[in-house]
């Protein structure tokens, strides 16, 4: 899919192909004027999805998802206390990209980055440090 810039834009594609419009070769003003962003396809989207969104939603499908990301998080909890193998750790307390939103698209993939095993690990610990101390109720 080419587009040809107009006439007066004197806009080119940069040859690294770092964004949507040089890559694709789509003059900017196309996509701006279809309401789109001119997206980097070399690194990861700076987007998410808020899940606290969920919670203020009157939505009933969208209030079982919180109550089920509540759920989660409570057997997070309920697993922090000791030595956890670390396999464990990193399948259960880390949180990668959804695929299927395609948030994490780059030229490479959709994949994404979501939050990694350094993540998991400081959350298992937080959540365990909280449970020593008393601080967590069920």
């Amino acid at each position: 899919m080419t587009s040809e810039p107009a006439p007066d834009s004197g806009w080119e594609p940069d040859p690294a192909g770092v964004y949507f419009s040089d890559r694709f070769e789509v003059d900017p003003q196309t996509l701006k004027k279809y309401g789109a962003f001119d997206i980097s396809v070399v690194t990861d989207l700076p987007l998410f999805i808020d899940p606290f969104l969920l919670f203020n939603s009157e939505n009933d499908e969208y209030q079982a998802l919180h109550d089920q990301i509540i759920d989660y998080l409570r057997f997070l909890k309920s697993r922090a206390t000791g030595d956890l193998d670390p396999k464990l750790i990193d399948n259960w307390y880390r949180f990668k990209e959804v695929e299927q939103n395609w948030l994490g698209f780059t030229a490479d993939g959709n994949r994404g980055h979501g939050l990694g095993s350094g993540f998991a690990r400081s959350l298992h610990g937080a959540l365990g440090s909280l449970l020593e101390i008393g601080k967590v109720v069920s």
